[in-house]
């Protein structure tokens, strides 16, 4: 069965996804342009490096493109629940419609998404029950694009051969430092951060838990650790409280 397409009109999210295709963009041409090209043709690289690297560009664009119109799990609004399956739904005090419990309802959607991990503005969409192997695809082709421009960039200035051949006619070649380093800073700071959520992603699998019960989980264990400390100053209180009118009382003048 194909995938059913889902669009989330949010502008917030349009922004978020047009930065991610920006990045995209200024790695697809200019990297090559000034790195893989130059040192294939005077033969400091084969050419089959090129090609993985637009290999792994395209499959990182058309990743994000799936994970972004996906249907995450949207629930309908009459959904057929199973005579036998009753206890496991619930009503959403938000929508007023029956779901699946470990379901959620997205406020930027505006509806209930079945086992939702969150809502990424970095695609404009849900993650949840229907696309979240579409998410970790997408987070596995960007950690690996990343990777493979960062390491071109470094060896393009400390194990690369010098190139001979330089155009300075070309703006590329003129502001090559430049370039390069707003190109290692986004790759850096990108790199950092989908490693960061790949592996909250992975760790979520392996325990069954996703990131929004990981959340509902923590607050309700900073909730009961305010509550047993509030009880534990409460019981001091009273403790130094008997304490002092236990001397008080001990320490009467007595009667002649």
């Amino acid at each position: 069965m194909g995938l059913r397409i889902h669009f989330v009109v949010d502008p917030h999210g349009w922004c978020c996804m047009g930065l991610i295709v920006f990045v995209w963009l200024y790695n697809f041409f200019l990297i090559p342009k000034i790195v893989l090209f130059p040192h294939y043709e005077e033969g400091h690289i084969p050419g089959i490096l090129i090609i993985i690297f637009y290999g792994i560009a395209i499959f990182c664009l058309v990743a994000l493109v799936r994970a972004s119109i996906a249907d995450p799990g949207r629930l309908p609004e009459n959904p057929k629940i199973p005579h036998g399956e009753r206890e496991f739904w619930e009503l959403c005090n938000k929508c007023n419609l029956m779901r699946p419990k470990r379901s959620h309802h997205c406020s930027r959607c505006g509806h209930c998404v079945r086992r939702m991990d969150h809502h990424c503005p970095w695609i404009n969409n849900c993650v949840g029950e229907d696309n979240h192997w579409l998410f970790l695809q997408l987070c596995f082709y960007t950690e690996l694009l990343t990777c493979y421009a960062l390491m071109f960039s470094f060896c393009h200035y400390y194990y690369f051969l010098p190139l001979k051949k330089r155009n300075l006619d070309l703006f590329v070649v003129r502001h090559e430092l430049a370039i390069m380093r707003l190109a290692a800073f986004m790759g850096i700071t990108l790199l950092v951060g989908i490693t960061g959520l790949f592996y909250t992603q992975l760790i979520g699998i392996i325990t069954d838990t996703t990131s929004i019960e990981k959340m509902s989980n923590c607050c309700e264990e900073i909730t009961v650790a305010r509550f047993q400390k509030r009880v534990a100053q409460e019981n001091q209180a009273e403790a130094i409280s008997s304490v002092e009118t236990w001397h008080h009382v001990t320490h009467l003048p007595q009667s002649q």
